[in-house]
């Protein structure tokens, strides 16, 4: 974060405002019977950044539009502290909103931009000015106050997008993929800024990206979405060390998917057997339905939890050096294994040596539950 940022955030220490906002039970189709997001349940706390997390037709965005108030629910009740506001329009809502593209008007001034919603909900002329500027100074553009759009950078554009939505104290902030048009290195670098900005704010904010990256970095919590449905929410560290599903295995991040079969269960772990006859252990899945001894399953096994010690028998088929960590992929247990550690020395294919990992960090998974449309 550059210096103007961090002096002017810490100008003043927020502290968690907003409301409660409940999502309940929302469903929307465009056409009869076809639903884009299916019985989706979550509730935003205050203070929170919570993070609506999935691929391209997942629902997210439906959803966060129906929460803004641009979409109507087909069904289900969004809440405001318990106030039912699923049918009232965006201008009725306390929420403020960014998407992608910033929206800004291009022919005003940075300031005009950021006193805009001020006006609309007429606010004296000189008391919105003081509160637009007081807000381009928490974001560190005061000396721009007098620009236009066009005259900033992408990551200043959306600096000025963040101060508008957020000068009227809204109940909410609501962001659309916000950092989807910036280049890896800004885009980074406005996730921190923006993560920041909430902390000393201390508004809610709910989140929606396709980058998985974005959101195990920014969040409070995650809701994977697939197929219109939450597939698994939680913290980031629980969504991707105890993934609920095949589909939140695979999409949060790299995997290894072992094929098993369910054998029993001692205390809290599952007892299951690989692919080539090795039993081993594994953590049990938050599912209602527990497995039936006998029944198919998987193993999700990440690769950096995997260590080259132990007691499995493995051979080097390749190896990839990618600069923050190595890639290596062994042939173990009948079946090709991820490795991906922070030891630079580089085994040649065709290197036998050994392979282990803790049986906490195994978790069981159900191999039928496809795209993995769980309960939230």
């Amino acid at each position: 974060m550059d210096a103007g940022v961090s002096s002017a955030l810490a100008l003043g220490a927020g502290h968690a405002t907003g409301r409660h906002v409940d999502v309940q039970h929302i469903w929307k189709a465009y056409t009869p019977g076809a639903f884009v997001v299916r019985d989706v349940t979550f509730t935003l706390q205050p203070g929170e950044f919570l993070t609506l997390l999935g691929p391209s037709g997942s629902g997210k965005t439906s959803t966060l539009m129906m929460v803004a108030g641009f979409e109507v629910p087909t069904e289900g009740q969004i809440c405001v502290d318990g106030k039912d506001v699923a049918n009232l329009p965006p201008e009725r809502r306390n929420f403020g909103v960014v998407f992608q593209g910033y929206a800004l008007f291009p022919h005003m001034s940075v300031l005009a931009n950021i006193e805009f919603p001020l006006s609309m909900k007429r606010v004296a002329r000189a008391r919105r000015r003081s509160m637009a500027m007081e807000m381009l100074d928490r974001v560190g553009l005061a000396d721009f106050a007098a620009r236009r759009p066009r005259e900033l950078s992408g990551g200043q554009q959306q600096r000025v997008a963040l101060a508008r939505a957020l000068v009227f104290e809204p109940d909410a902030l609501l962001l659309d993929e916000p950092l989807g048009a910036l280049d890896r290195k800004l885009r980074e670098q406005l996730q921190v800024e923006i993560k920041d900005i909430q902390r000393r704010v201390g508004i809610s904010i709910l989140y929606v990206t396709h980058d998985q990256d974005e959101a195990m970095m920014m969040s409070d919590r995650i809701a994977v979405m697939a197929n219109g449905a939450i597939a698994q929410i939680g913290p980031p560290s629980e969504v991707y060390l105890h993934p609920d599903t095949p589909f939140v295995a695979g999409f949060l991040g790299e995997t290894n998917l072992l094929p098993v079969s369910f054998e029993g269960q001692q205390g809290a772990q599952a007892v299951v057997r690989y692919a080539d006859g090795t039993i081993g252990h594994a953590r049990m899945p938050h599912i209602v339905r527990p497995p039936r001894v006998g029944d198919r399953a998987l193993v999700s096994l990440r690769p950096e939890r995997i260590s080259f010690s132990g007691p499995i028998e493995a051979v080097v088929s390749t190896h990839a050096f990618l600069g923050r960590h190595a890639r290596t992929v062994v042939q173990a247990m009948g079946q090709p294994i991820i490795v991906s550690t922070t030891d630079l020395v580089t085994p040649a294919p065709g290197t036998a040596l050994h392979i282990g990992w803790k049986d906490e960090d195994a978790q069981l998974l159900d191999d039928s539950s496809g795209d993995g449309n769980g309960s939230t």
